[in-house]
């Protein structure tokens, strides 16, 4: 398997970093705190388009981005005007669900659809408890200030086994985590109290692409009712795959789920 190519290029007024590789087009969606590297797997089998969305990793961090649901959307029609991609498959993780507003608003674009744990854009969920800090003015801003390499390993939880976790992958993360990430994680909790994300989902039964959605059993953030309801309210085809044994990045618990996807993916 070939390493995907790295590109960067202006995507609007954005400085963007991405990796592409040759296959198929297929839109990979980070979500906080990582970048568009947690992909790298999957784009090797696939093909495709794993940026580092603005505010995180290798792409810029400026503080006038629109840091929300609708500021992303915006972004990442940009960035597929940019790339040539017309129809496109979006594989979304966390906030990377955010690909969901671009999904609703342009229905007829989207191939398919992969949600790992994914940020409801629905009625009903309330934030987790690192978030409803991050919302706090000060309270937020000063629990970023206190966040060390060492916390971040213990507090995350990137594997339900601590010792399964990739070598390196917190310090790639703590590399990328400075004051521009910290600002715009802050600036994009902030904007989405529960109403505003249940708003933000409100048209997901015009999405009628199939669609996987693929759920930790033990994620700490998001429950898995979530999962469930999102294949409700879909407006396609849906099938829900809660992962045993594993967290809110489900695949580094069970690897075999790149290949779960990459097979979901093919045409």
């Amino acid at each position: 398997m070939a390493a995907p190519a790295e590109r960067h290029a202006q995507i609007g007024d954005v400085e963007t970093f991405w990796r592409e590789a040759p296959g198929s087009d297929v839109l990979y969606l980070h979500g906080v705190p990582t970048d568009g590297e947690d992909w790298v797997p999957f784009i090797e089998r696939t093909g495709g388009y794993a940026p580092d969305l603005p505010g995180f990793g290798r792409s810029a961090k400026p503080s006038h981005f629109d840091y929300s649901i609708p500021g992303y959307a915006r972004f990442l029609e940009r960035f597929l005007d940019a790339a040539g991609v017309g129809r496109v498959s979006l594989v979304m993780h966390d906030w990377g669900g955010v690909g969901l507003a671009l999904a609703q608003a342009s229905p007829e674009r989207i191939e398919k659809v992969v949600l790992i744990d994914a940020v409801p854009l629905l009625a009903g969920y309330r934030w987790h408890r690192f978030a409803r800090v991050w919302r706090t003015p000060l309270a937020g801003e000063m629990l970023m200030g206190f966040t060390t390499k060492w916390a971040m390993r213990r507090l995350t939880g990137f594997t339900v086994d601590r010792a399964a976790t990739p070598p390196g992958l917190v310090d790639r993360v703590w590399s990328h985590f400075d004051h521009g990430t910290q600002r715009a994680i802050l600036k994009l909790y902030r904007s989405a109290p529960p109403g505003t994300l249940a708003a933000a989902g409100a048209r997901l039964d015009r999405v009628g692409a199939p669609a996987l959605i693929v759920w930790g059993e033990h994620d700490p953030y998001l429950p898995t009712s979530f999962a469930h309801l999102y294949a409700e309210r879909l407006g396609g085809d849906a099938h829900v795959e809660i992962v045993e044994g594993a967290g809110h990045w489900p695949w580094l618990d069970r690897p075999q789920l790149v290949d779960t996807i990459a097979g979901f993916l093919r045409p």
